[in-house]
């Protein structure tokens, strides 16, 4: 399986930066570079990540996947998401029951009736049948060489993660992602990253 050319850069922000950066500031930086990818370069690198994402897959005992539905210009895997359904694999999205609550996750299969939540992304309809997936994949804003998630501030899918330590997590980003900052002690290391360069799950 072909993983991250380790001498690709590490996105806008060096080594060297510093730790202490304001994330506030960072996140803005990262959010840019990703609204800057666009038309066919934008739709070469999704279908990249479709393409490891099915390798990881493969590679996995995961049969039961909670996935995301793309907002702010996250990764769209729409074509890898019903390639994973031909498999067998069962589908789940994120649900939000509160601000300060974990996530949950809801069956979900593409084509079946969607209602907006209260930030208006689309989730499964009622009735909902919740699961506790195999594996979780969490879109990312910014990702460190360590592998720790810069998200949007939330801290959902922190607190999510803090309640299903045996599940993997595998970060999913454009490679302009990259970057650096220090990590808070709740923090969690994912288990692997897919970009549309390939899959980093070094240890």
């Amino acid at each position: 399986m072909k993983r991250t050319d380790p001498s690709i850069a590490w996105g806008a922000n060096s080594s060297d930066a510093d730790p202490a950066r304001d994330k506030a500031f960072l996140r803005r930086q990262l959010l840019g570079l990703r609204k800057a990818l666009t038309g066919a370069a934008r739709d070469a690198a999704c279908a990249s990540i479709g393409r490891y994402l099915l390798d990881w897959q493969a590679g996995s005992a995961a049969t039961t996947l909670a996935v995301y539905w793309p907002i702010r210009g996250e990764p769209d895997l729409a074509g890898a998401y019903r390639q994973l359904v031909m498999r067998g694999v069962q589908l789940a999205l994120p649900i939000v029951s509160g601000a300060a609550a974990p996530l949950t996750f809801a069956a979900w299969t593409p084509g079946q009736p969607m209602t907006p939540d209260t930030f208006g992304v689309p989730v499964p309809a009622a009735p909902q049948r919740l699961l506790v997936p195999d594996a979780i994949l969490i879109p990312c804003v910014g990702i460190s060489a360590q592998r720790f998630r810069l998200g949007y501030g939330g801290g959902m899918y922190d607190r999510t993660l803090a309640l299903l330590p045996s599940v993997p997590a595998i970060g999913i980003a454009f490679d302009c992602a990259r970057t650096e900052f220090a990590a808070a002690p709740h923090d969690i290391r994912l288990q692997a990253l897919i970009t549309e360069n390939g899959i980093d799950d070094a240890a």
